[in-house]
């Protein structure tokens, strides 16, 4: 179900609607251009849509839009020698400013799930 979540602006020219599916991508895009994140990570159901076509930029993301109120639940697998208290701080605030910044929602709250830790090739 595609969701959408109205950008209620006050000018003459009419509605503007975001779908959740925006805000999620958006989400997962600022999360993984932090040094660390290795990938997003999703679970059945994500692995279960990406195999019949849907999109993967959104993959490990869930948005949840209460009234221009956005929480943001991520799965990450993270680089191994990465600080992860730090690097988690780090996309919080990118993916808040990321959302708040292109859409106008309030972000209040990033969660995050760590799923995975990446070794480096040849190690």
């Amino acid at each position: 179900m595609d969701k959408e979540m109205n950008k209620n602006e006050t000018e003459a020219l009419g509605t503007v609607k975001i779908a959740n599916d925006v805000v999620a991508m958006i989400a997962g895009l600022a999360a993984t251009e932090v040094d660390g994140v290795n990938s997003m990570s999703g679970n059945i159901t994500n692995e279960w849509m990406e195999k019949v076509g849907m999109k993967k930029q959104t993959k490990g993301v869930k948005v949840d839009i209460l009234e221009g109120n956005v929480s943001v639940d991520l799965a990450l697998t993270l680089e191994y020698g990465f600080n992860i208290p730090t690097t988690c701080n780090k996309v919080q605030e990118k993916v808040k400013s990321a959302i708040e910044t292109m859409t106008g929602f309030s972000v209040s709250d990033v969660n995050i799930r760590i799923i995975g830790i990446k070794m480096q090739d040849g190690n």
